[in-house]
């Protein structure tokens, strides 16, 4: 199941693709940050906890309100920023990966209408889904 498909016309995407249960973790999800550009593409493994989907919904509020927002900022792995009005003046999704590759990518979007809606209800399919995961 795809939790985050943030991607434009010009062919570029980010996407949060959730795998199943963590093999090792069984309080969490195990999922992988895509993204796809006719420039760079790549992905990295991603854990997802409990508490990192109540983050993501409360990062859409966020958006919903025209805040930019920083999402698992704080938490070993990848970090996912979405800037509403970037440096080239459309939304721009910034992946951090400091911990471990130490690599940061930079993309444009031009996200459509409805894209915070059409999260809000790929949150909510996921959690109506799973068993209740434990906070971690």
């Amino acid at each position: 199941m795809d939790l985050v498909v943030l991607a434009d016309e010009e062919g570029n995407s980010v996407s949060i693709r959730v795998l199943g249960q963590h093999p090792r973790w069984s309080a969490g999800l195990t999922a992988k940050i895509v993204i796809e550009t006719p420039f760079v593409n790549g992905c990295i493994d991603l854990a997802l906890s409990a508490s990192k989907l109540e983050a993501w919904g409360h990062a859409l509020d966020r958006l919903a309100a025209g805040e930019d927002i920083a999402w698992m900022e704080m938490s070993r792995g990848p970090s996912v920023f979405i800037q509403l009005t970037g440096e080239r003046k459309c939304p721009e999704v910034v992946v951090e990966d400091e911990s471990g590759s130490m690599v940061t990518v930079r993309i444009p979007i031009d996200l459509p209408e409805g894209w915070i809606e059409d999260h809000r209800e790929r949150l909510g399919d996921l959690v109506a889904s799973r068993k209740p995961i434990p906070s971690a």
